[in-house]
């Protein structure tokens, strides 16, 4: 894919690996939409970026279709096309399954998982035309259970599945899809401020470097599930 001028929407984009990815897209002369539930998070968020026309900032709650169906329709009328899109959008609550409340299971599942359905939804006869790219930021949490994350493991484990599932049915439109599933990442997930301590794990320009090689590889070619971790997590404390 020639990256110039190519139009890529992300969720979740305000900060962590999905303004990591904006930069890097931006880096190529690409033109990229971010979204996020919070206002002043994407006002932060456009600073970051340069606040150039090539970069729109979109209120949207990824667990209601609607939302995603009015962020996608308002890049079609800002830019004419959809290239590239990355469900990022995530959130993650941790606790003994016996402990673990019904408000934060229904948070997960509806964000982590009919999260990045709506998003395809929404999108998908787009990038039908573009014959673009889907990509789905999952976790190792989606194939390595651990106590205490049941909810987040029951979603990740789920986007996997639909990602790759996905993946088989929309191939004969030309439409490429991945997963990416990340360790550790350098992000605010979970209450995490990024600082010193955090230089052992993936930082979010390396996802950032990932989506560019997902992009940039020959058509023919689909890496279709990517797991990728921190190479030296003996380092972690250290």
């Amino acid at each position: 894919m020639n990256l110039e001028n190519k139009v890529a929407y992300i969720t979740g984009g305000s900060k962590g690996i999905g303004l990591g990815v904006a930069q890097s897209l931006l880096s190529k002369g690409m033109k990229v939409a971010i979204s996020g539930r919070n206002e002043a998070s994407l006002k932060e968020a456009l600073t970051q970026l340069g606040n150039s026309e090539g970069v729109l900032a979109i209120k949207s709650d990824v667990t209601i279709l609607a939302d995603e169906e009015k962020a996608v329709e308002t890049i079609l009328q800002h830019w004419g096309q959809l290239d590239v899109v990355i469900a990022n959008a995530g959130v993650g609550h941790f606790a003994p399954v016996d402990q673990l409340s019904s408000e934060a299971w229904q948070s997960m599942m509806r964000t982590n998982l009919d999260g990045v359905f709506h998003t395809l939804k929404a999108s998908v006869e787009s990038l039908k035309t573009s014959q673009g790219y889907y990509i789905t930021l999952a976790s190792l949490a989606g194939t390595n259970f651990f106590a205490q994350g049941a909810g987040y493991n029951a979603t990740k484990f789920g986007v996997v599945g639909f990602t790759q599932a996905a993946m088989l049915d929309l191939r004969g439109h030309g439409i490429k899809v991945s997963t990416i599933m990340p360790g550790s990442v350098a992000t605010h997930f979970n209450g995490n401020e990024p600082s010193d301590k955090d230089a052992w794990k993936i930082q979010p320009e390396d996802i950032g470097k990932l989506v560019l090689d997902l992009l940039q590889m020959h058509p023919r070619t689909l890496p279709s599930k990517i797991e990728v971790r921190p190479s030296r997590p003996d380092l972690k404390g250290k």
